[in-house]
């Protein structure tokens, strides 16, 4: 809680306001100057009568262009990354090929055990037996004469 009186009115003070000018054109950036040369001392009246001294600038010379390869390295990438996928595929493809084909044999040679086991079983099941075992003879009036035989 203030305890200034409501219809009190601090005192206004005069402002100044101060507007920069600006130079132009904007001053370039001095370049550094190498060891072991000497740069001309240059000195310049400017149009409001300031005098400035100072090392002349040379002309900024552009860097050289490097060489830009005839492909870029990018599409070098995606090429060997297209041929390498070629190559995964036909092999995924062959190895599918053969995983099919080994399936198919094994295949074939389970029915075929199949087949033969079931017909085996199928002999052994149905085939005609005879319903007494072994070999019958009618003997009626055996003869045996000198270790032989007779009927």
């Amino acid at each position: 809680m203030s305890t200034e009186h409501p219809t009190h009115q601090p005192p206004t003070a005069a402002v100044e306001v101060h507007r920069p000018t600006p130079l132009v054109p904007a001053p370039a950036p001095l370049p550094v100057v190498p060891a072991g040369t000497t740069a001309e001392v240059t000195t310049i009246v400017l149009p409001d009568g300031r005098t400035l001294t100072g090392y002349t600038v040379p002309a900024a010379q552009p860097a050289p262009l490097t060489a830009k390869p005839p492909v870029s390295r990018a599409a070098v990438n995606i090429a060997l990354g297209g041929i390498g996928f070629a190559a995964v595929c036909g092999g995924l493809f062959l190895l599918t090929a053969f995983i099919t084909a080994l399936t198919a044999f094994i295949t074939q040679l389970v029915i075929l055990a199949a087949v033969i086991f079931g017909g085996w079983v199928a002999v052994q099941v149905l085939g005609h037996r005879d319903r007494a075992s072994g070999t019958t003879v009618n003997i009626r009036k055996a003869v045996i004469k000198r270790n032989h035989f007779h009927s």
